[in-house]
């Protein structure tokens, strides 16, 4: 029983011949000639990808990329004690990291388009998931190298894996100028590379790879702790970011129920929310359609934070319609920035101005002016002055009041007056 187990976990059928593979691995090495055109052209795809929000671009981008060959060429290097290949997976590795750098701030800083998409966001803050798709990717990366038959796990890795998008993001934080996003990305870059190494190195060893030369057992423990403290120094800080991804979900779920009970399920339509939880303490703003709120409902609402479990935060209702405005504007330019929306939105904003009619205090001072009229109603419409030719022209509507007579020249000459435009048409209206 234990050997049909241990048949079906046995990594060495169908291996290829270990001097095959490690021709194809050492060929893989260099970034120069055709690898370094194609590494540059796969990071310019990469980040328009990221720059234009687009999966698609970016997933093909990381087909294209041929940044594996020194990574895993490293691991070997690692686990067969070959010293001289390590030095040299690492120089390409470097020229490879820098270049792709270098393209990637480049394109960056002459994009026109510097917002900041989720693809970029989400490669800004690594954590231990981040580790384990590396690491796993790689197993499967290198196992897939050492076969006969290829197959198709190769591609898949080079998606999972994603060392294209963080070196863009890099890049994309040095071209802002924005450096808290270029170490977070570089950090996942760097995550990326040492645990696909790892997991090389680990899968050479199981396989038993013979070494390059001997090395004595003293050479042998030195190798074997740097990789155990490098290690360490990867997974701590990854570990603590992956907590708090994970605190910050657990907070965001909490706030979820209280605004679904506290407000929702009573019948309060929201139509502004937004939580900061970089503050201190931290913020909930929120603003309602129709529902106004006195100062004890508010602070009953911030007591009820606690029975939540939401703590050291702050509820803040937003009841001023122009702060409102405001917040909800703000809300759209930062999610939906789009040239062709915003041309739109401006021709919209300039046909709504050209129909509007702001003058406040008009009716005040006619029915002040003139009391024999009932009511006054003026306004803006569209006049056909030929078949091609829509114009605005100001329309009065009025009426008299029951049984008084007036004289209504004097009202057409004052609004001629008062508003400077003799295209005004006036309507009587009868009872």
């Amino acid at each position: 029983m234990s050997n049909k187990i241990f048949d079906f976990l046995n990594l060495h059928s169908g291996e290829e011949e270990r001097e095959k593979v490690l021709e194809n691995v050492k060929s893989n090495i260099s970034f120069r000639g055709s690898n370094l055109w194609i590494l540059a052209c796969a990071i310019v795809i990469a980040s328009i990808g990221l720059n234009v929000n687009s999966t698609a671009v970016v997933i093909g981008a990381m087909l294209i990329s041929p940044l594996m060959g020194p990574i895993v060429s490293a691991g070997f290097a690692l686990a067969i004690y070959d010293f001289d290949l390590l030095k040299k997976s690492a120089k390409n590795l470097l020229i490879a990291t820098l270049v792709s750098l270098i393209v990637a701030c480049v394109y960056f800083y002459l994009s026109p388009f510097k917002q900041t998409q989720s693809e970029l966001l989400s490669r800004t803050s690594p954590s231990i998931y981040d580790v384990l798709i590396a690491f796993f990717g790689g197993l499967v990366g290198v196992i897939a190298i050492t076969r006969v038959e290829k197959g198709n796990p190769i591609p898949g890795v080079a998606i999972a894996t994603a060392l294209m998008p963080p070196l863009c993001t890099a890049g994309y934080g040095l071209a802002i100028g924005n450096f808290q996003f270029f170490l977070g990305a570089f950090y996942l870059y760097i995550i990326n590379c040492f645990f696909i190494c790892i997991a090389t190195f680990l899968i050479i060893k199981y396989l038993k790879y013979s070494p390059s030369k001997y090395v004595t057992e003293k050479n042998q423990r030195k190798v074997k702790w740097g990789i155990t403290g490098l290690m360490i120094v990867m997974i701590v800080p990854a570990s603590y970011l992956a907590y708090k991804l994970v605190q910050e979900q657990h907070y965001g779920e909490k706030v979820e129920k209280f605004i679904k009970e506290e407000f929702e399920q009573k019948g309060n339509v929201l139509i502004y929310k937004r939580t900061f939880t970089k503050t201190k303490p931290r913020r909930i703003e929120l603003a309602f359609l129709a529902k106004k709120f006195n100062e004890e409902e508010i602070k009953f609402l911030n007591d009820e934070l606690n029975s939540y479990g939401i703590t050291n935060t702050e509820l803040v209702i937003k009841q001023n319609i122009d702060d409102i405005k405001s917040e909800v504007l703000n809300e759209v330019g930062i999610s939906n920035s789009n040239p062709e929306k915003d041309i739109i939105i401006n021709k919209l904003r300039q046909e709504i101005a050209e129909y509007s009619f702001t003058e406040g205090d008009l009716g005040k001072e006619a029915t002040i002016l003139f009391p024999e009229f009932e009511n006054i109603t003026v306004g803006k419409q569209q006049v056909i002055k030929s078949i091609d030719s829509l114009q605005p022209s100001i329309v009065v509507i009025y009426s008299l009041s029951q049984n008084k007579v007036a004289d209504t020249s004097k009202l057409h000459n004052w609004l001629r007056q008062k508003l400077k435009n003799r295209n005004i048409s006036f309507i009587q209206q009868k009872k």
